[in-house]
């Protein structure tokens, strides 16, 4: 039963009498304090950082342990309410989004690093705990966490498995499931498994892997085993300026083309570069530049030295207008403060914003690019372009204001035209945002209805009930005939 289909009486601040009861149970077992149903207090917790899809929550939860998740469960499973796990919500495709009410199980106090073995390096962690937090702590062992997303400063682990997270040094070190060995995770009748093992292996199915990446919707994760890496002995940061992004582009095809895998490989345009300067993430960048490419290179000092020049050479031959060394680490982290508060940065350009995410073959870049542009000109929108550029992966950001009705028509529309230029010169979806809620009525472009049917399988094997995130990822009937984001999901209203 979906809190939209719910009817009869109503009594909790005019949730479903099943609900209200479900509400009273967990407010038994956490207090006041930890499970909040008032109407005031939940309304930061309707959308995740992708605003257009709103749904706000029967009641929020805020449990501390393993035990707790599987408590909670057991209470939202006995009263057929459905319930919507969730990390820091900085989420862009709706995931956390409580889609048919119910219960958000909020696992950002679930915050501890319970045990770093330097020896094997691996580190035994709560999903709350911030992915930033995690390098910090174990630096002093000269090791880190290698997935870097853009809001690493305050996204949770537990969430950067769930979309299987990338970042900007994904493209030599890898996503989050590069780097996950085991999961604890609280099924969603209540029970704990654990899946895969601190020793890399082959063994049997992998089912940590199904796991990765599935949007909490097949279990909540309560415990993570994740992999470190060794801080690279040398590294090395590169800023090179165009005067065009197809000529920046080209440039980082040819980069990588020359066998050079750089630890991340960074694009940023000229709308990105002005609100970037104008912001307190200002980092230096050439203000006469229509795109500039940042480079990070990790590892031995002569090997580093040797991919420099090679890049150098290449960024020469397709007629730089300068390039830039970090002079030293001070000097290199201040030109990664503007990438990662781009998204920041352009904040401040409109009340709301539009982050796209589809990956397209780097050869492609040229081509797509301007035709992205092309179709937000046409819309009188106003687009900037900030991506991963070595793997492809775009991140078109397009500002709006949310209130204007015509206006978010037609940055749904423009959203539309670029997922489906994205799949026509063969991309995909999402490459580290994830289906969620947004992309769902997409996924008949991408699949076909049996490979859809198998996903269903699994994902029922799993979650059987249907009670836990229900509504995400897989196409429903109204979104295959939408195929495009609502303000409020219907039958789910604010009390």
């Amino acid at each position: 039963m979906s809190a939209s289909e719910a009817s009869g009486p109503r009594d909790y601040h005019g949730v479903s009498m099943s609900q209200t009861a479900c509400i009273k149970d967990l407010k038994r077992l956490l207090g006041d304090e930890r499970c909040l149903a008032e109407p005031g207090r939940l309304l930061s917790y309707e959308c995740d950082a992708l605003t257009h899809f709103k749904s706000t929550p029967s009641a929020v939860v805020l449990p501390e342990s393993t035990n707790e998740v599987q408590q909670v469960v057991r209470i939202c499973a006995q009263h057929q309410v459905p319930f919507t796990p969730r990390g820091a919500g900085t989420g862009l495709s709706g995931g956390a989004v409580p889609a048919e009410g119910g219960v958000l199980i909020e696992c950002s106090r679930m915050r501890r690093v319970l045990e770093v073995d330097v020896e094997n390096r691996i580190a035994r962690v709560e999903p709350g705990v911030v992915n930033a937090h995690l390098s910090q702590q174990v630096a002093e062992h000269g090791l880190a966490y290698a997935p870097d997303p853009s809001s690493q400063t305050v996204c949770t682990l537990g969430g950067n498995v769930a979309e299987n997270s990338g970042g900007p040094h994904c493209l030599k070190h890898g996503a989050t499931a590069n780097h996950i060995l085991a999961l604890r995770l609280v099924m969603p009748d209540g029970e704990v498994v654990e899946l895969g093992t601190p020793v890399a292996g082959a063994a049997g199915l992998d089912l940590r892997g199904v796991v990765l990446g599935s949007e909490g919707t097949l279990g909540i994760v309560t415990e993570i085993t994740c992999r470190l890496v060794p801080i690279p002995e040398c590294v090395e940061t590169l800023l090179a300026a165009f005067d065009s992004m197809g000529s920046a582009c080209t440039a980082v095809s040819r980069i990588v083309a020359a066998g050079i895998i750089p630890a991340a490989l960074e694009a940023l345009d000229d709308r990105t570069i002005a609100a970037v300067e104008a912001s307190v993430y200002r980092a230096g960048y050439p203000d006469d530049a229509a795109a500039v490419i940042l480079v990070e290179l990790d590892g031995h000092p002569s090997q580093v030295a040797a991919e420099r020049e090679q890049i150098h050479r290449i960024f020469t031959d397709m007629g730089a207008l300068s390039i830039e060394t970090a002079r030293d680490p001070e000097h290199a982290q201040q030109l990664w403060k503007g990438r990662k508060g781009a998204f920041g940065a352009m904040g401040r350009l409109a009340p709301d914003l539009y982050v796209q995410d589809a990956v397209v073959p780097r050869s492609k870049l040229p081509q797509v690019l301007p035709e992205i542009g092309r179709i937000c000109d046409e819309r009188g929108l106003k687009l900037a372009n900030v991506f991963h550029a070595g793997e492809g992966n775009l991140h078109p950001n397009i500002s709006y204001d949310g209130r204007d009705a015509a206006e978010v028509e037609k940055v749904v529309e423009a959203g539309q035209m670029i997922i489906e230029l994205c799949l026509s010169v063969g991309g995909v979806l999402s490459g580290e945002h994830g289906i969620g809620l947004e992309k769902q009525g997409f996924m008949k472009l991408m699949f076909s209805d049996d490979d859809l049917e198998s996903m269903a399988r699994v994902r029922t094997a799993f979650n059987p009930t249907g009670l836990l995130n229900p509504g995400k990822i897989l196409p429903t009937p109204r979104a295959c005939v939408e195929v495009k984001p609502v303000h409020r999901l219907p039958g789910v209203s604010p009390s």
